[in-house]
C-alpha cells in the first residue's frame, strides 16, 4: 500500500488553483492514473484527496450498505455529499470547487498534510489550531490509540 509523505504549505488563489509542491505532484503520479476525488472530510472543516483506485476500494466497501435502512442510506448521502473529480493540470494546479473551498475555510494560505492513502487540504490558521496540542496530551491519545497493538504480529 502507497501512502503519500510530507506537510506543504501553499497559496490557493482567488479561482479556487492550488499549485502543488513538485515533490507531491510526483507522489501523485506514483498512485496510477490521473484521476483524484476531492470531499469533505468527515470529522473536520478540511478536504480529503483520494487517488482514484483508492477511493474505488473504499465505495465498494460503502457500496455493500442496505441503502434501506435509514441510516445507512442517510450516511451514504452525507459521506459522498460535494464530491469532485480532480486532475492536477499542465502548471501542476488542483482546481478546488467554490463549495468544497466554502466548506473547508480555505481562504489563501493552506497546508496540504499527508493523512496515509490520501491528502488532505487545510486552511493553514485551521490546521495549525487543529494540531496544537501539548506532547502529554499527544502521548496520552497515542497510548490510547495504538496502545493495544501487537506491532509484532506484523513481523509474520
Amino acid at each position: 500500500m502507497k501512502n503519500f509523505i510530507g506537510t506543504y504549505e501553499c497559496k490557493i488563489d482567488d479561482k479556487g488553483r492550488i499549485k502543488l509542491p513538485s515533490s507531491l505532484v510526483k507522489q501523485m503520479e506514483g498512485f496510477g492514473g490521473d484521476s483524484f476525488v476531492v470531499k469533505r472530510s468527515v470529522f473536520q472543516a478540511c478536504l480529503e484527496v483520494y487517488p482514484m483506485n483508492g477511493w474505488e476500494k473504499l465505495m465498494e466497501k460503502i457500496n455493500k450498505l442496505n441503502r434501506f435502512q435509514k441510516k445507512k442510506a442517510d450516511f451514504i448521502r452525507q459521506f459522498t455529499a460535494g464530491l469532485k473529480t480532480v486532475e492536477p493540470d499542465n502548471a501542476g494546479r488542483l482546481q478546488i470547487s467554490k463549495d468544497l473551498t466554502l466548506y473547508a475555510n480555505l481562504k489563501k494560505d493552506i497546508v496540504i498534510t499527508s493523512a496515509g492513502e490520501l491528502f488532505e487540504i487545510w486552511d493553514k490558521e485551521d490546521y495549525e489550531k487543529t494540531i496544537a496540542t501539548s506532547a502529554e496530551e499527544f502521548a496520552l491519545l497515542a497510548e490510547e490509540v495504538m496502545g493495544d497493538i501487537n506491532f509484532e504480529d506484523d513481523e509474520n
